[in-house]
């Protein structure tokens, strides 16, 4: 059996890539670091991370010990509020950003409600941006978006993802002709990301459709309207990359990433990260 304690410490060394800050986020020293990780991988009986002077990297083993290690804290968890005589109570209003609503993200809600279903979970979709606001304006708990890497140092990041073209696939763009371009209304990251890779790369564009949500874009899409710009691992079967195909420019890369306001109710936040973290995000449609 795996020690919380030992796999709590080599998550933060998976997100940190570095022993030293980790040592710091938990209040514990290097060398301490450094023992919680080989006797986790004695344990294991494999390398789980390798480190020179410059980087500390996981191997193959220590990226599936690191889904293994969120299954097991949000297993033990759920455990220890279970059988503590203490439910947790209380109300958790969380905002996610629609096109993450696709991904398995509502079976986890779900599964978060059963857990927990003395705590009042009220759920907000919309674009990453409104999102942000209403959490610094104290009305959300915790959030759910994307943003660039190295955006802010706010967050736990849950996954990245990369950013490309996506259309149906019958679509034709003639050469010279603007590119179609299907989009989110600003405030935007897709939007202002497609926008600028298309300015910068020196290619023309008109917006062929504005929409506020993921279901008016994808439908948009699967009528042929143009392009959009769409987090790789979530285009939807029935849609394909486009990139290479109209010599489009790249995009960039995103992260997932978990935002909790700094007062809300600290164990409701706590919980519902470790069951997203536990689970990462895939695409659902």
């Amino acid at each position: 059996m795996f020690d919380p304690v030992l796999l709590t410490t080599f998550l933060v060394v998976a997100e940190t890539r570095s022993f030293t800050g980790t040592g710091l986020r938990l209040g514990i020293s290097q060398p301490t670091v450094s023992q919680h990780v080989s006797r986790l991988e004695k344990a294991a009986g494999r390398t789980l991370v390798t480190r020179d002077t410059r980087e500390v990297r996981l191997t193959d083993n220590g990226d599936a010990m690191a889904g293994f290690a969120r299954t097991i804290l949000a297993a033990h968890s759920a455990a220890e509020s279970y059988f503590s005589g203490s439910a947790m109570r209380g109300r958790l209003r969380f905002g996610a950003a629609d096109d993450l609503a696709i991904t398995q993200l509502p079976r986890i809600l779900r599964h978060f409600r059963q857990l927990y279903p003395q705590i009042n979970l009220e759920l907000t979709v919309n674009q990453s941006a409104p999102l942000r606001r209403r959490l610094a304006s104290g009305h959300l708990d915790l959030i759910f978006v994307k943003q660039t890497p190295g955006e802010s140092a706010e967050g736990t990041r849950v996954a990245g993802d990369a950013m490309v073209w996506m259309a149906q696939e019958k679509l034709q763009i003639e050469t010279g002709q603007p590119v179609p371009l299907i989009a989110y209304q600003a405030p935007s990251l897709s939007r202002q990301l497609a926008i600028d890779a298309l300015e910068a790369a020196g290619r023309t564009w008109r917006i062929t459709c504005n929409t506020r949500d993921v279901n008016g874009m994808l439908a948009a899409v699967r009528a042929g309207m143009g392009v959009a710009a769409f987090p790789f691992s979530l285009i939807p079967s029935d849609l394909v990359k486009v990139s290479r195909r109209f010599s489009l420019p790249d995009l960039g890369d995103v992260d997932y990433v978990l935002v909790a306001n700094p007062v809300a109710p600290r164990e409701p936040v706590e919980a519902l990260t470790t069951a997203i973290m536990s689970r990462g995000v895939s695409r659902m449609v």
